[in-house]
């Protein structure tokens, strides 16, 4: 007998950091892969790709120039980002999760994914920043954490002890 209950969403956030390949790797091993062909979430990943002029943070008569070659380095790390997540899922025997590129602000493009898809869970990796760079660059899971209208879960990698 079909249910026709929706599944709840889970959005993970990814970036090209390993950080972010842990948690997704922790988020399929712990909620995807022990329950095969029936995981409680629909999956969702999605990655924020930058825009040109905010990953060079320059404008003027210089920029114009420049930004065309980012802006295809960053196509090229997207792309690369989304094939390691496919191929991440597919070892884990997911096979339909959703893969999305969205140009923009990871902190805007997550909460807005959450919204879109309806999310119960976002679940984001920790870069392990310390408090001056958290300060200077703002971190995406303690933004996330205050706006998305969901639970947020920050996937921390464990330290390596010396």
């Amino acid at each position: 007998m079909a249910t026709t209950t929706e599944k709840q969403s889970m959005v993970v956030g990814i970036d090209d950091s390993e950080h972010s390949t842990y948690a997704l790797q922790w988020i399929l091993d712990h909620f995807f892969a022990p329950f095969a062909s029936n995981p409680p979430f629909k999956l969702v990943i999605v990655h924020a790709k930058p825009t040109a002029s905010s990953a060079v943070g320059l404008a003027g008569p210089g920029a114009a120039d420049v930004l065309p070659h980012v802006d295809a380095d960053l196509r090229k790390i997207a792309a690369r980002v989304v094939e390691k997540a496919k191929e991440l899922c597919l070892s884990k025997s997911v096979h339909d999760a959703v893969v999305e590129v969205v140009e923009g602000d990871a902190r805007n493009v997550l909460c807005d994914a959450v919204e879109k898809y309806h999310a119960s869970v976002l679940a984001v990796g920790s870069h392990g920043y310390g408090a001056i760079k958290r300060a200077v660059l703002g971190s995406v899971s303690d933004y996330c954490s205050h706006h998305a209208h969901c639970s947020v879960m920050i996937v921390k990698k464990p330290k390596i002890k010396h």
